[in-house]
């Protein structure tokens, strides 16, 4: 598995990484795992932090049987570009 974790009482999947916390917002609601944000320490954006971050959501969320609805942009187009995930899509 990934360095990701849930947090829920955040509501929210963490990656630590040595500039800061990466993380992902969500929402659970009808069964569903709603990705609402994304964010990355500035420090380090574009180094494939948020990629894998979302990579951790998403096979955290196949592990659990929960379909996932992307509200965050940076979600849609990874889930596009990934199409290994598209068991995931309602």
């Amino acid at each position: 598995m990934s360095d990701v974790r849930d947090n829920p009482d955040k509501s929210r999947f963490e990656l630590e990484t040595g500039a800061g916390t990466a993380f992902a917002n969500y929402r659970i609601q009808d069964g569903k795992l709603y990705v609402l944000h994304t964010e990355v320490p500035k420090a380090i954006e574009g180094q494939g932090i948020g990629s894998k971050l979302v990579r951790g959501v998403l096979e955290n969320a196949r592990a659990q049987g929960i379909k996932v609805v992307a509200r965050c942009p940076f979600v849609a187009a990874y889930m596009k570009r990934h199409p290994e995930f598209n068991d995931l899509v309602p």
